[in-house]
């Protein structure tokens, strides 16, 4: 049976993980709140709004909800100044390899990224036409590590659970395509993504 992808985005085509790190903390540093990379491994693959409710938690920051939704507006203004700079170049290692091997040989490709910022990020490095369906933050209710997104993109392109591989750099998202039931290929630190089913530093080690 073909095999069809879901990918991530952030951290597994492009890696906007660092944009999204330097947005935070940049934003928190006003709060006298020094986060860390070791910290920021908590807030990926997951929702803006989560992300902010997991740094408020942790440091016993409180804000009213005007406060709340305005740090939300700047955090996403900073990395939007960020992305508006991407270009192809930012495609990481073997990804554009292997969408073009899919493609061409009938896999069905979709994108499950919980970020709002899918499609523009998409369109700025010059991906967009590789994917059958795209469905970003904007379209689900429940976030990783909930199931629902990669539910969402098996559907969108005709496909099984079964017969869905997903490609994953979070811990947030390889439980949820665990919990869709899809062979889960993190991209990433072996020690970190232990629920994958394989995990490869690059799209460099998968072979075509």
């Amino acid at each position: 049976m073909l095999k069809h992808f879901l990918f991530d985005l952030d951290g597994v085509i492009v890696d906007t993980a660092r944009f999204h790190f330097l947005s935070w903390r940049k934003l928190v540093s006003a709060w006298g709140i020094d986060l860390t990379e070791e910290f920021n491994e908590k807030l990926k693959g997951v929702s803006r709004t989560e992300c902010l409710h997991i740094i408020l938690n942790a440091y016993h920051k409180k804000l009213s909800n005007e406060e709340f939704e305005q740090a939300l507006h700047q955090k996403n203004e900073d990395f939007l100044y960020y992305v508006n700079q991407m270009t192809e170049a930012d495609i990481l290692e073997g990804v554009l390899d292997f969408l073009k091997f899919a493609k061409a040989n009938g896999h069905k490709i979709a994108l499950a990224s919980s970020s709002k910022n899918a499609k523009i990020i998409l369109e700025k490095i010059g991906l967009t036409h590789y994917f059958d369906a795209i469905i970003d933050g904007n379209q689900i209710t429940n976030t990783k590590p909930d199931p629902e997104i990669f539910f969402t993109a098996a559907k969108a392109i005709g496909a099984s659970p079964e017969n869905c591989v997903v490609f994953e750099d979070a811990i947030a998202g390889v439980e949820a395509g665990k919990s869709a039931g899809m062979e889960v290929i993190g991209i990433g630190d072996a020690s970190i993504l232990t629920k994958a089913d394989i995990v490869v530093k690059s799209f460099l080690e998968l072979k075509s």
